[in-house]
């Protein structure tokens, strides 16, 4: 079976966002295994060897960043945060369609000039050569990719919050 034959049929995504999606958990899931791999080989060989990996901590702390921020724009495309539906009773269906249009122009909104910012931040530290405290990593390609995932992210908030706006059939 071909590599895009198994992404369609696991898949629901359409068109180019069905690979964006598949690729940026590919990235999260080898981050996963990555971490798990360090933190197994730093416990071993702090216990059985007295002997840690060098720079576990500081590897965990980035790769902790790489996951989350590449799990962050296919959990808000699919619709998985968690969801307070407390009013959705007493509201009409119109207010909450405007509710939720509003709520979409806030998030991405936000999620946009906190990106922007995050990227000013990233180029401020590569231009001034910070790094990291013991590997001695570049820290701003880090707060780059911060920035880029949460514009991701604001693109996946609105193409959201619109689409289930306008589209999605009233109860």
């Amino acid at each position: 079976m071909s590599l895009a034959t198994w992404v369609n049929r696991h898949y629901s995504e359409k068109g180019p966002a069905k690979w964006l999606v598949f690729l940026l958990e590919l990235v999260a899931a080898s981050v996963l295994f990555l971490l798990m791999l360090t933190t197994c080989l730093d416990v071993a060989g702090r216990y059985l060897f007295s002997s840690p990996v060098p720079g576990a901590t500081e590897l965990t702390r980035l790769g902790l960043a790489l996951m989350v921020f590449a799990a962050m724009p296919v959990v808000t495309y699919r619709g998985g945060h968690i969801v307070v539906d407390l009013l959705d009773n007493v509201l009409g269906q119109k207010v909450l369609k405007v509710l939720g249009l509003v709520s979409a122009l806030i998030i991405s909104s936000s999620m946009y000039f906190l990106g922007v910012r995050i990227f000013e931040l990233g180029e401020r530290s590569i231009r001034r050569g910070v790094v990291t405290e013991f590997l001695g990593m570049p820290s701003g390609y880090i707060s780059e990719y911060i920035a880029i995932m949460s514009w991701l992210t604001a693109a996946a908030v609105i193409t959201l919050g619109v689409h289930r706006t306008l589209f999605t059939p009233e109860k």
